[in-house]
């Protein structure tokens, strides 16, 4: 069962169908208990960084993600997921990240003639394809919304894309793996990603 983690940052649903689609069997968990009973999970949401972490914290999962993610479990992270695995960010000055990966969030430019926040489709430069990106169409176009962007160590990044910045659109490190992007809302190229998360649960189980 792959646990589909709620914190009060949404996004529930919709990465819950796409799962079902794929013939994934996705559970929303609120708590702990549910998350370490799971063999895989995933981190929606969208929203605010310092809401998110509060929100994980009241529900006493800040440190129940990071004993979760070192059993070796996949770990999936999407959107306002992946921002909160890293250390800090811009929009949040003196809040605490998860610090699970190092890196930080930080604001897109808005002096280059594009709106902010980004929202819309983008091809992304697959750097590494790791077990999320494997089998992709070349440049594959994938559907954004945020205002902030993630800076990490270059040997983390999978997958890169433009808009006024270098975004580090994905990421992955051994069983986690995240992406900027929703491949719940990217149409083909996200369902194929889901699949290979799917099958990457598969592999570990």
């Amino acid at each position: 069962m792959t646990a589909i983690i709620d914190y009060g940052a949404g996004n529930l649903q919709s990465v819950e169908k796409a799962l079902r689609h794929i013939g994934c069997e996705g559970t929303v968990v609120g708590g702990a208990a549910g998350l370490m009973s799971a063999d895989s999970a995933v981190l929606p949401g969208v929203g605010a960084f310092g809401e998110a972490m509060a929100g994980l914290e009241s529900r006493g999962l800040v440190g129940a993600i990071g004993d979760f993610v070192r059993t070796g479990r996949p770990f999936l992270g999407i959107c306002l997921g992946l921002q909160v695995l890293f250390e800090s960010s811009q929009e949040s000055p003196g809040v605490k990240g998860l610090s699970l990966l190092p890196g930080r969030i930080v604001r897109l430019p808005e002096d280059r003639g594009l709106k902010v926040p980004h929202m819309g489709w983008n091809s992304l430069e697959v750097k590494r394809p790791g077990w999320l990106l494997k089998g992709l169409p070349a440049e594959p176009y994938v559907y954004f919304v945020h205002s902030y962007y993630l800076q990490t160590e270059p040997e983390l990044v999978s997958a890169t894309a433009e808009y006024g910045a270098a975004i580090h659109a994905a990421v992955q490190k051994g069983n986690i793996a995240a992406c900027q992007f929703h491949p719940e809302k990217s149409g083909g190229v996200g369902l194929a990603i889901l699949r290979n998360f799917a099958g990457y649960v598969k592999e570990c189980t």
